[in-house]
């Protein structure tokens, strides 16, 4: 067999692999998105340094600490206390927690980054706090945040492969399976990174597309 045949025999099954990886970005993004949003909305405008320096600390812990060891912790360690997740979900789990850090400084930024005339002008006219930040504060700051959010989830849909580790199904840990059982190493990870480039570079480029539609909407 040849290794063009090869190749296109072994792409289906990274390519189950591959739609599990989205799979788990997907939900991860929803998760670190709620989660990064209500951390940094906190972080921003809560006057009690207790909820600030608790949130500062959760932050500086998901972030200086690998995120296969949350995985690790997440999915043997509650283990310990009863708790028996599926892998997939200790891995959205733990990756969620990790993404929700990131997404609150990036958030965070968005909202610090407006002049803060904005919130006294919207309380003159009679408006709520919340009002305020739901139709004033939040569209701009996620404007201004989209480069870096855009950052993130391309590294995320990278990051899923740290979830072979605890043997979820996704391209990596199958890749890693079909090396060993057919010893086609080369042409096996070309391929995972053909598909990798394949999920990530249509991401990236509608990105920059809303990136100019939104620039040019100012």
């Amino acid at each position: 067999m040849s290794s063009l045949q090869t190749f296109f025999g072994l792409l289906p099954l990274l390519l189950n692999g591959a739609l599990t990886a989205l799979e788990i970005a997907l939900c991860t993004l929803v998760l670190a998105s709620i989660g990064g949003l209500v951390l940094a909305v906190w972080l921003t405008f809560s006057r009690s340094r207790l909820v600030q320096a608790g949130i500062a600390c959760f932050i500086e812990w998901m972030r200086n600490v690998p995120a296969l060891a949350h995985l690790f912790l997440i999915y043997f360690g509650l283990s310990y206390l009863g708790i028996n997740l599926p892998a997939w979900l200790a891995a959205i789990v733990g990756l969620s927690l990790v993404g929700s850090a990131v997404l609150c400084d990036i958030f965070r930024a968005g909202l610090q980054s407006l002049h803060v005339g904005q919130y006294e002008a919207g309380l003159a006219v009679g408006l709520t706090r919340v009002q305020i930040l739901a139709n004033i504060l939040l569209p701009q700051s996620l404007r201004r945040s989209l480069p870096a959010f855009a950052n993130y989830v391309t590294q995320l849909i990278k990051d899923t492969s740290i979830a072979s580790a605890i043997a979820v199904p996704e391209i990596m840990f199958l890749a890693r399976n079909l090396v060993t059982s057919t010893f086609q190493t080369s042409l096996i990870y070309f391929a995972v990174m053909c598909i990798y480039a394949a999920m990530i570079l249509p991401i990236g480029l509608g990105f920059i597309r809303l990136e100019r539609h939104w620039g040019s909407a100012r």
